[in-house]
């Protein structure tokens, strides 16, 4: 959505945050600019003052929290996975520029021209059709998200507010606007939406982006050790990259991978978790390496 705006002109993605969003400017953070909220290289990792998973509902109060707090580093020198923290910064700066929630502008913008099944608040006439998701085995719905191993041994969480696996299934959650993790689609849609960046702009006859405009998706930003994964990346402007293709995954396995070399998108989704501690979890990487052999 941020690229849409940017290829629209409405959106520089060289310029400071602040010019968006003049309150985020407190505490030295004039320097941070879009590029790097979109790259995670802001400095904004966590969310401080946190106490609860419910505190993460209240759009106005955690973005108001991310404009009240202090950088981790300066933007732009080191990366860092910015779990959370991502959605609602990108998602106030959309919101500023125009006037509406990432859910709306993203239904509206993105979902309706493609007709892609993907919801960022979930309505409650799809309560029905959602695949609840399901722990690990032998584990509980109080299983909790948490940020791989750092250089340093340490796991960090990405907030205060431990993440369970009870509160991704309860109703307040699938209500909220979460963008960097609270999304509700199938692995069609995820594929669908994200194959206008590997097609240069279109998808099934729909144009949302100018070749141009899809380019920031798969160039390198930065490139070297990330802080908070604890393991070399390189990012693009809202992406991770991974040689040629680019893309990320969600909790529990599901990923999207796109390479606009070979104009193919691969999504993978699922709600059954394996515990990466005892097993490794190849499921959907099996299935990205099925679809490059389709191709060769």
């Amino acid at each position: 959505m941020a690229l849409i705006l940017a290829d629209e002109g409405r959106l520089d993605l060289s310029a400071p945050v602040a010019a968006y969003w003049p309150e985020f400017a407190a505490l030295g953070k004039g320097s941070v600019l879009v590029r790097h909220v979109l790259s995670h290289t802001a400095g904004l990792p966590d969310l401080s003052g946190l106490k609860a998973v419910e505190d993460l509902y209240d759009w106005e109060s955690v973005t108001a929290g991310l404009a009240a707090q202090a950088l981790a580093w300066e933007p732009g020198t080191a990366a860092g996975y910015h779990a959370l923290t991502f959605g609602f910064l990108v998602g106030e700066v959309v919101r500023r520029i125009t006037g509406r929630s990432l859910g709306e502008f993203f239904v509206e913008e993105v979902a309706k021209p493609l007709g892609a099944d993907f919801h960022l608040g979930l309505s409650a006439e799809h309560d029905h059709r959602v695949a609840p998701l399901i722990p690990p085995p032998a584990l509980t719905e109080e299983y909790t998200a948490s940020a791989p191993a750092g250089a340093d041994g340490v796991r960090r969480e990405n907030t205060a507010a431990a993440i369970q696996v009870k509160d991704v299934n309860s109703v307040a959650w699938r209500r909220a606007q979460i963008p960097a993790v609270n999304g509700f689609g199938n692995a069609r849609s995820v594929a669908l939406v994200q194959s206008v960046l590997a097609n240069w702009g279109a998808a099934g006859g729909v144009r949302l982006l100018s070749p141009r405009g899809c380019e920031p998706a798969w160039q390198e930003v930065f490139s070297g050790d990330d802080r908070i994964l604890g393991t070399p990346m390189t990012w693009t402007t809202g992406f991770g990259k991974f040689g040629t293709a680019f893309g990320w995954g969600g909790w529990g396995g599901s990923l999207v991978v796109s390479d606009p070399g070979s104009r193919l998108t691969v999504a993978y989704v699922m709600n059954r978790m394996i515990d990466r501690d005892r097993q490794e979890d190849n499921r959907g990487m099996e299935i990205v390496m099925a679809a490059y052999s389709g191709l060769h």
